[in-house]
């Protein structure tokens, strides 16, 4: 196995290779405007260091977000193109997945948390670094405040609202490193990942406008 592993749902361009038994190169920069900018030179740098070329990696795992639509879909399409061009299976993976199984939290439950903008949170409550008790969402601070009482948190979102969660641990965003050493242990426990599709779980911000007045002559 050499499976490619990148994530754009968050702030972080992160990406990493995994030989099925360690990570052997990882590149993570943090840039919410530059998603697009950035990733294709983390992959050329993350082969460079591992010396291996693109046509070696056998798999791709993708972080799926949930995510801001913009950043999002340039790993979930950079992860497509790949595939289809290497011939290679393509795997999705919650990118609050990542981040629980990073998490420098022995027991839990614990909530992830990334931030979502317009003052709200991308969140889902965990058992242990491997399993989520909740479906992820979106929501405000305030109003998941109760279902979160007293749990320690991971992640940028939790960082921005204290009172929600007072108790915040490392890390602060996804690695692919982490990405990939997760999705290695469940391919080789014979776990089916999700497809590489996007996690928005909003409607984006570009609407069609209602009530438009036609122009066009009769």
């Amino acid at each position: 196995m050499l499976l490619l592993a990148l994530d754009t749902a968050t702030p972080a361009v992160t990406v990493a290779l995994h030989d099925g038994t360690a990570v052997i190169a990882s590149s993570s920069q943090v840039d919410a405007r530059r998603h697009g900018e950035l990733l294709l030179p983390a992959v050329d740098r993350v082969l460079a260091e591992a010396g291996v070329s693109l046509d070696a990696v056998t798999e791709i795992v993708t972080g799926i977000g949930p995510g801001p639509y913009t950043g999002l879909r340039v790993g979930l399409m950079t992860a497509d193109t790949f595939g289809l061009a290497l011939g290679v299976p393509v795997h999705g993976l919650c990118t609050l997945d990542g981040l629980a199984y990073a998490a420098d939290i022995e027991k839990g439950p614990f909530v992830v948390a990334t931030d979502a903008r317009r003052k709200e949170v991308y969140w889902a409550v965990y058992e242990d670094s491997r399993t989520r008790r909740t479906d992820p969402a979106v929501d405000r601070p305030a109003d998941i405040a109760e279902k979160v009482a007293g749990l320690p948190a991971v992640g940028a979102g939790a960082l921005l609202y204290p009172d929600t969660f007072p108790v915040v641990h490392e890390p602060e965003h996804v690695s692919a490193a982490a990405l990939a050493s997760l999705a290695a242990a469940k391919l080789a426990a014979g776990e089916e990942l999700p497809a590489p599709r996007p996690l928005y779980l909003r409607r984006p911000d570009a609407q069609v406008p209602k009530n438009y007045k036609v122009v066009t002559p009769k």
